[in-house]
C-alpha cells in the first residue's frame, strides 16, 4: 500500500515515543519561554521545562481551551516573532468569537505532509486530478487541501463552494479523481449528480470528507452516489488544518500523524488521564508547530485512540470517529443527546426519508421540546403518517426521549455548501 512518507508513517512505536518526547521537552522550553500564558501556568502549577523526563509527565503541563484562544486573540499566544509567521487561518466563529492561528513556513509544510499522506493513502499520486471543494479563504479546509494535493504533484481543481452543476461539469470533462469538500456538500453533489443523470461520466475513484460529523450510513450513501471510496479526515483550525489524522484504505480509524502531535484521552470532567482504549475528551499537545503551539489542547471531541497495529502497516495510532463533543451536546429534558445519534436512525431509513435534515430544540411552558424536520426521499411512495410514527418510535428508543417528527417534501431544506447547520437551539439558556 503507497504511503507519502513510508520512514515516518511506519516508525516503532519506539522510536515514535523516542521522537515524541524529543520535540516535546523542545516544545515546552519554548512555551515557556516564549508564551507569557504558558509560564505563566506553569509557574502556578510548580512545573518547570526540566520537569519534563518523559511522556508521561505531560499530564503535569496545564491544558489549554479555546477560550484561552479568544482571551489572548489575536498574537499573545505566538512562539516566534510576527514577522515569522507566513499565514492566519482562523474558525468559522459559529460558537463565539473568532479564534486565529499564525503558521510560519515550516508550520505549513508540515501540515501540507499531513494531507499529502491522506491523499496518498487514499491513491493519490501526481498523475491524479483533486478538485477541492471545500470553502478557500480563512477556514483551513480549501488551502489545507490545497497544498496537500500539490505537494505529491497532482493537478488541483480550487473550485471552492458552491455554483454545484459548474462543479459537476469540471468533474466529468475535466475528469477529476478525488474530490474534498465536507460531507454534507458531498451528499448534495451526488444528488445533483442524479438529478443531471452523468454519474457514468465522472472518473471519480475517491473523496476526503471532513469538517462535520458523518456518520458510517452517510458513507454508504456517498460512496454509492458518487460512485467512490469515502476517506474521513481530521483536523481543527487551532491544531492544524485537515491532516491531523487521516483514514488509510482499512478504514478502520483516522491515523495521527504521531511525529507532530500528542493525542490524550481523558476524563472530560475531571481531566484525568484514561487508559488506552478508553472513551474520553481527546487532547493534543503540538511538537512540532513553530508559530502557535498549544500544549494539551482540549478539543471537545469524544473518541477512543486504538493503539493495535493497523493491516495497512501504517503504525501510528489511529483515533475512531468522534462520537459526538462535549460542547454541541444537547441536554434534553435531562437527556444528552448527541446529533449523531438522530442522524444515524434517519440513514437507517434511507430509503424512505433523505439524508436533509434540522434538529430543532425550544422551550415551551418550561418544558424542552425536540422536533426533528426531515425530507421524504423522492423514491417514498408509502404512508407518511405511519413512516412519522415509525421514526418517532425509533427516535425513543435511541435517545430516551420523544421526538416530534416533521415529514418535509423533497428539496425543501435549504442545501449547505459548506458546514451544514444541522441544530437550532432555540432555548434561552444563557
Amino acid at each position: 500500500m503507497s504511503m507519502f512518507q513510508p520512514e515516518i508513517e511506519t516508525m516503532s512505536r519506539e522510536d515514535i515515543r523516542e521522537h515524541q518526547l524529543e520535540k516535546l521537552k523542545w516544545q515546552v522550553k519554548r512555551v515557556y519561554e516564549n508564551v507569557s500564558m504558558y509560564r505563566e501556568r506553569m509557574d502556578e502549577a510548580g512545573v518547570k521545562p526540566e520537569d519534563i523526563q518523559t511522556l508521561e509527565d505531560l499530564a503535569k503541563l496545564p491544558f489549554t481551551t479555546k477560550q484561552d484562544l479568544r482571551d489572548y486573540y489575536p498574537y499573545d499566544l505566538l512562539a516566534v516573532p510576527k514577522r515569522d509567521i507566513v499565514r492566519i487561518q482562523a474558525s468559522s466563529g459559529t460558537t463565539g468569537k473568532q479564534i486565529v492561528a499564525g503558521y510560519t513556513r515550516n508550520d505549513l509544510e508540515m501540515w501540507a505532509n499531513g494531507f499529502a499522506r491522506q491523499l496518498t493513502a487514499a491513491g493519490g499520486t501526481n498523475k491524479s486530478i483533486v478538485q477541492v471543494s471545500y470553502g478557500y479563504g480563512l477556514f483551513t479546509g480549501g488551502l489545507g487541501a490545497h497544498q496537500g494535493a500539490e505537494k505529491i504533484g497532482a493537478m488541483v481543481i480550487p473550485t471552492s463552494s458552491g455554483n454545484t452543476e459548474r462543479q459537476i461539469r469540471f468533474m466529468c470533462d475535466l475528469g477529476t479523481t478525488h474530490l474534498c469538500c465536507t460531507p454534507s456538500y458531498a451528499m448534495y453533489l451526488g444528488e445533483t449528480v442524479r438529478e443531471m443523470g452523468v454519474k457514468n461520466q465522472l472518473k471519480l475513484k475517491a473523496g476526503i470528507f471532513g469538517a462535520e460529523p458523518w456518520t458510517e450510513e452517510m458513507r454508504a450513501q456517498i460512496e454509492e452516489t458518487l460512485g467512490i471510496k469515502a476517506h474521513d479526515v481530521y483536523g481543527l483550525t487551532e491544531i492544524m488544518g485537515p491532516g491531523v489524522s487521516y483514514e488509510c484504505s482499512m478504514q478502520q480509524g483516522m491515523h495521527i500523524c504521531e511525529d507532530m502531535f500528542i493525542p490524550e484521552i481523558i476524563d472530560p470532567d475531571t481531566g484525568e488521564v484514561l487508559p488506552d482504549g478508553s472513551f474520553g475528551e481527546l487532547v493534543f499537545t503540538t511538537i512540532t508547530k513553530e508559530g502557535q503551539p498549544l500544549i494539551r489542547y482540549r478539543t471537545r471531541d469524544l473518541c477512543t485512540l486504538d493503539y493495535t497495529p493497523c493491516k495497512c502497516g501504517r503504525t501510528h495510532v489511529r483515533m475512531k470517529k468522534p462520537a459526538g463533543r462535549t460542547d454541541d451536546m444537547l441536554i434534553i429534558r435531562g437527556v444528552n443527546v448527541f446529533p449523531s445519534q438522530i442522524e444515524e436512525v434517519l440513514l437507517k431509513n434511507s430509503i424512505e426519508v433523505s439524508p436533509n435534515y434540522q434538529i430543532l430544540v425550544d422551550r415551551v411552558n418550561n418544558t424542552d421540546t425536540l422536533d426533528i424536520n426531515v425530507e421524504l426521499s423522492p423514491k417514498f411512495n408509502g404512508n407518511v403518517e405511519n413512516e412519522k410514527k415509525s421514526l418517532e418510535a425509533q427516535l425513543r428508543s435511541t435517545l430516551g426521549i420523544g421526538a416530534k417528527v416533521h415529514l418535509l417534501r423533497p428539496k425543501s431544506i435549504v442545501r449547505s455548501e459548506g458546514k451544514a447547520k444541522r441544530v437550532i437551539d432555540n432555548r434561552k439558556l444563557h
